[in-house]
């Protein structure tokens, strides 16, 4: 009978897994760089109702460490891009929302990363939300503070989770070597009582 129930209600929650949805976080960008490596300029901009139909164009924007003025480095509208600056030349590839032009997720991906790249970064949603009786247009903007450093740099709060994971670890295995001591003395003080009756 359990069984039988369980196999029901299996069935039932495959009926309704066609009806999940993905969700969407905006999280911050990472704003430390590795001179060298590769980043990902993370920009996520969520629509408040997923249901309602949108389209946006993406521009991204960079100003250098020292500089006043923004300028227009790259543009992604769903089909296609363009490097619009020559320092970011065969540097920068889209890293976001794929197959859609209901983009949510604008990263992209810095390869070969210079010192040159610290500054800010400004990506730009265009969004057109298209309801029953009209369209509204969005602007959202997201900034990235990046540095870059020529070795990677540990946090301090990395440091403490690794420590007390070993922390963890030695004493869980204490505390297990402790409970196989406790175990084995009552079962030898079982066994000798054992033998003490047969005798």
């Amino acid at each position: 009978m359990a069984l039988l129930r369980f196999l029901l209600f299996s069935f039932l929650c495959t009926l309704f897994v066609y009806q999940c949805h993905g969700a969407c976080a905006e999280v911050d960008s990472d704003t430390e760089a590795v001179a060298g490596k590769g980043f990902k300029l993370g920009c996520i901009s969520c629509k408040r109702r997923s249901e309602v139909r949108g389209e946006a164009n993406i521009e991204w924007y960079f100003r250098p460490k020292g500089e006043a003025d923004f300028f227009l480095i790259y543009t992604y509208n769903g089909d296609e891009s363009t490097i619009e600056n020559d320092q970011f030349a065969d540097r920068v590839d889209w890293n976001g929302s794929k197959r859609s032009k209901d983009i949510q997720d604008a990263s992209i991906y810095l390869f070969n990363v210079t010192f040159n790249d610290s500054g800010t970064y400004r990506c730009f949603f265009n969004r057109i939300l298209s309801y029953d009786n009209y369209e509204y247009n969005d602007v959202v903007s997201k900034v990235v503070h990046l540095s870059v450093v020529g070795k990677a740099t540990r946090g301090t709060a990395s440091i403490v989770s690794e420590v007390m994971m070993y922390v963890s670890i030695i004493g869980l295995q204490l505390w297990l070597l402790i409970e196989m001591i406790y175990c084995y003395r009552k079962i030898a003080a079982a066994g000798e009582e054992a033998l003490r009756e047969a005798a």
